[in-house]
């Protein structure tokens, strides 16, 4: 008799406070044959917290090409797994991601326990804009890299946000300083644990303040949008006024109303735009 294929529980862990886990998911780590954890160290404690007796195995950065083949392996032949990082959601900036790859390839059943949650505890709690947002995980450790990515950032108008570590994160703010101007910014570190703490202020201030107390803990760094207005000007400091109604004009508004767009965008007369629309 052939087997039946076994599950993947995704299953969110608390970001600091033991109590931030839900009963869903204590209920699922029970009940489960095997927990696969980030750091199995880290997660015996929150195991031991709540008296659960189950056998753990790594699966992280490091070993996931080897021990990813090796979980799917087991789940083929029936067995129910938790899958946890050691703090959040898996599959969140952690190697959790490709083992749900795996098993969506595979046919596994992948069930997802919400919960506790860094991006959005941080976001939540910010006072920044949470209608429109861009996670970014965390920026490239190669400066120039890191660099890049930020000029792309620059023209984004939503509010971003990244994590960052405490041995990189004033390097990190200089970098925004000096290509993103002096943005306001929020930076929370240790979300939800003793010494929890979210400074609020300009890029300048925030690197004066961590220039005095030495960065410790995990951080969460979450930056205003740029001003809409700015990108605009940006967008269009580069390209010809011509080009600029063509643009719109390739987008199926007709002369008229293009040049009306070109004026208002550019803060100049429509006589001025229609000059450089003769012959369109």
């Amino acid at each position: 008799m052939e087997n039946k294929i076994g599950k993947l529980y995704v299953c969110a862990t608390p970001i600091g406070n033991l109590e931030d886990i839900t009963i869903r998911v204590l209920n699922i780590l029970k009940e489960v044959d095997l927990i696969a954890a980030e750091d199995t160290r880290h997660t015996i404690k929150l195991l031991n917290h709540y008296e659960i007796r189950k056998p753990l195995t790594s699966y992280h950065e490091h070993n996931k090409l080897k021990k990813g083949p090796q979980l799917i392996e087991e789940l083929m032949d029936g067995k129910k797994i938790a899958l946890v990082s050691d703090a959040g959601m898996p599959g969140i900036s952690d190697p959790g991601e490709d083992i749900i790859k795996l098993c969506i390839e595979s046919g596994i059943k992948v069930e997802v326990l919400p919960g506790a949650s860094a991006v959005v505890t941080a976001l939540v709690a910010s006072g920044l804009n949470t209608n429109r947002f861009s996670f970014e995980g965390f920026l490239d450790r190669n400066r120039k890299k890191r660099r890049e990515r930020l000029e792309l950032l620059r023209k984004d108008d939503r509010t971003i946000i990244f994590y960052e570590s405490p041995h990189r994160l004033l390097h990190t703010l200089k970098d925004i300083e000096e290509l993103l101007d002096d943005r306001y910014m929020v930076v929370a570190r240790e979300l939800t644990k003793k010494f929890e703490e979210i400074i609020r202020g300009k890029v300048s201030y925030i690197i004066e303040y961590f220039k005095e107390n030495t960065p410790k803990g995990e951080f969460v760094i979450l930056m205003e949008g740029g001003n809409i207005e700015d990108i605009h000007e940006e967008s269009f400091e580069n390209i010809s006024i011509k080009d600029h109604i063509l643009l719109y004009m390739d987008k199926g508004l007709v002369k008229k109303e293009a040049i009306k767009k070109v004026s208002k965008e550019r803060n100049i007369p429509k006589k001025e735009v229609y000059k450089h629309s003769i012959g369109i």
